[in-house]
């Protein structure tokens, strides 16, 4: 998931396709026959003419930026282009600068050369969108140099290939070539971002200590097995991947060999040597951050200022700092607890909560074996309350998305650094499904009362249904449809977990406490997150507060704990996304009374993109005045 949202940063203002606007506003003469006067078909026009003015600049801007991310092409499903189709990105600081200047300029254009009254409702809500995700650019611009290149969690170690195995489809010879050519230009850019990386740490930006042993077995993870060892046992990913799909080819045995020695050559004289160079030097930095005595960002040059960014960028509020987050992340950690203590009495546990935790974490039956036939079952039984909840969805959505969705367990090449579950996106064309991402390397990891919880935020109605919709948009400029803002996106599908309850799932209560145990894990985020980065908490602070407050597993908190130190904000946005669109519920439920429709309500937030929260309360507050005014 993290990677496709890469790849659609990396094309930063995807802009729209251009689409002409249909003539709908419609005056009632003196007569009262419907018509429209001239004075209103002038005003008509010169609104079409700016709105189509607004999607031309936009179709332009999408295509330029398109042309310099080869994978973003990739991404989204456009595979025409075989020389980009055979090429990565250029990540260099030239390039980086070059776009951050289209994006001032871009910024300039749309507030200079168009009037926003002129443009229709639907136009205007595009432009405030792609005004915010210009200015966030611009803003998080700013401290690029503070990001963490390599982490445990993600890095173009793991990102780079995982793109070619997941996204990088061979349909035709040309496909295969653009592969190998790939392949022959991943070791120059893994030096280039080794280098990057390189000169950050030398400022005194670099994860800490614990992050380079999880990279350095990734790294060594692919480039082991065949051809990097010719008597190894098994395949290594990339030319385990390369093979097969190879093999799906209609091709000449002669023509087949030569790419195969051609991928061959590129992996163990290009890749092994960059990749054994990443891990020279992860060696050297690991030493360097056993000298850290501060996990959270705030040691770093203008840690502080960055940290503020990161609370805006994943909040897309502008009424929130970060003592706001931890205040909200305390008050809604004792709110939840006092609901599982009623669960708690309600299953007839006699002990505290800390003791049912432990029960929770530590008794079998809430575990699948760790066979072959529990994994298989875990998948079966997700996959069917999926189902389940899917029939249902028509009574609480109008739109539903077209695009299938697939429950599988995460492939071995990237388990070590996969979390517990994720959603990956079909591509943009449609031809293939959504998958919702099961870990089960370690079943003792994967209690069984959280299988309805997640199924609901990485399944139905979370993350496919909301991401499905998003790229199915026909009315749309084309950046609404892919563009990604963590807050909207995590917020809903951790809405989407509160919805499955009100549509009346969770009847097992210990189903029910695995929603209440995942939504208490994203309040304690919220306290953990930003006790790590603004209050300088250490890992074990992190830690011992999570073990006290959720139920999660120790080796569950410690992945997570560490995730937040190297991906600073990101855990604050699915609480704050979740807590905004209950409020912005509420909100028309209290308005409209018996007239609220959650399908209509869930059209509305689910209709224009991922957008940036302010932008959202703005729709939400035009529907109920809109609504309000209809009814009148």
């Amino acid at each position: 998931m993290r990677e496709f949202l890469i790849g659609v940063s990396a094309i930063a203002l995807l802009a729209a396709c251009s689409q002409s606007a249909e003539d709908t506003n419609v005056a009632v003469s003196p007569d009262g026959a419907a018509g429209m006067t001239s004075e209103t078909a002038s005003s008509e026009t010169e609104t079409q003419t700016e709105t189509e003015r607004l999607l031309a600049f936009f179709d332009e801007q999408f295509q330029r930026e398109l042309s310099f991310s080869p994978q973003g092409q990739t991404f989204l499903g456009l595979t025409s282009d075989k020389d980009a189709y055979g090429r990565w990105n250029d990540v260099s600081e030239a390039a980086f600068e070059a776009g951050q200047e289209r994006a001032r300029d871009d910024l300039a254009t749309l507030r200079d050369d168009f009037e926003f009254d002129a443009l229709t409702p639907e136009a205007q809500v595009s432009y405030r969108f792609a005004e915010f995700v210009l200015e966030n650019q611009l803003q998080q611009g700013e401290f690029r140099d503070h990001g963490y290149i390599f982490t445990q969690f993600f890095g173009p170690h793991s990102d780079l290939p995982a793109m070619l195995i997941g996204y990088h489809r061979v349909n035709e010879v040309a496909d295969a070539e653009a592969y190998v050519r790939r392949l022959e230009g991943l070791g120059p850019l893994m030096n280039t971002l080794v280098d990057q990386a390189d000169e950050r740490a030398q400022m005194g930006v670099l994860p800490p200590a614990f992050a380079y042993q999880t990279i350095i077995n990734t790294a060594r993870g692919m480039i082991s097995g065949i051809p990097f060892a010719d008597d190894a046992e098994a395949d290594s990913p990339l030319w385990a991947d390369f093979n097969a799909k190879l093999d799906g080819l209609e091709i000449d045995a002669a023509e087949a060999d030569a790419l195969r020695e051609r991928a061959r050559a590129a992996l163990t004289d290009i890749v092994a040597p960059a990749y054994q160079r990443l891990i020279d030097v992860m060696g050297q930095h690991e030493e360097m951050a056993q000298r850290l005595e501060i996990d959270g960002v705030s040691r770093l040059p203008r840690g502080e200022a960055y940290y503020e960014a990161q609370v805006a960028n994943y909040t897309t509020r502008d009424d929130v700092d970060a003592e706001w987050v931890h205040n909200t992340g305390l008050s809604e950690v004792e709110r939840i607890h006092d609901e599982m203590r009623e669960i708690m009495a309600s299953v007839g546990f006699d002990g505290t909560l800390q003791e049912f935790f432990a029960y929770l974490r530590e008794d079998p039956q809430f575990y699948y074996p760790d066979t072959e036939e529990g994994r298989q079952r875990y998948l079966d039984e997700a996959t069917a309350i999926i189902d389940t909840i899917t029939e249902t969805l028509p009574e609480y959505f109008g739109r539903m998305p077209q695009a299938e969705l697939e429950v599988r367990a995460v492939e071995p090449y990237r388990i070590e650094t996969a979390t517990g579950a994720f959603y990956e996106p079909g591509p943009l064309d449609g031809s293939a499904p959504g998958a919702y991402y099961v870990n089960l390397a370690h079943m003792d990891e994967l209690p069984v009362y959280q299988m309805e919880t997640l199924a609901y935020h990485e399944g139905n109605p979370g993350h496919h249904m909301q991401i499905a919709i998003s790229q199915e948009l026909d009315n749309v400029p084309m950046f609404q449809r892919v563009t990604w803002y963590s807050a909207y996106g995590e917020g809903w599908a951790l809405y989407s977990e509160r919805l499955g309850k009100d549509m009346g799932f969770f009847t097992d209560p210990y189903q029910d406490f695995g929603r209440l145990g995942y939504e208490v894990f994203r309040a304690a985020r919220m306290v953990v997150d930003t006790g790590i980065h603004h209050y300088d908490w250490s890992e074990q602070e992190a830690m011992d507060y999570m073990l006290a407050n959720t139920p999660m597993t120790e080796g569950d908190i410690r992945n997570e704990v560490r995730r937040y130190i190297v991906w600073p904000g990101q855990a604050i946005s699915y609480k704050t996304g979740m807590l905004t669109i209950l409020e912005l519920r509420q909100r028309a439920m209290d308005a409209l009374g018996d007239e609220f429709s959650y399908g209509e309500f869930h059209d509305v937030v689910l209709s224009n993109g991922s957008v940036p929260l302010t932008l959202l309360s703005e729709l939400v507050d035009d529907y109920i005045a809109n609504h309000q005014s209809g009814s009148e």
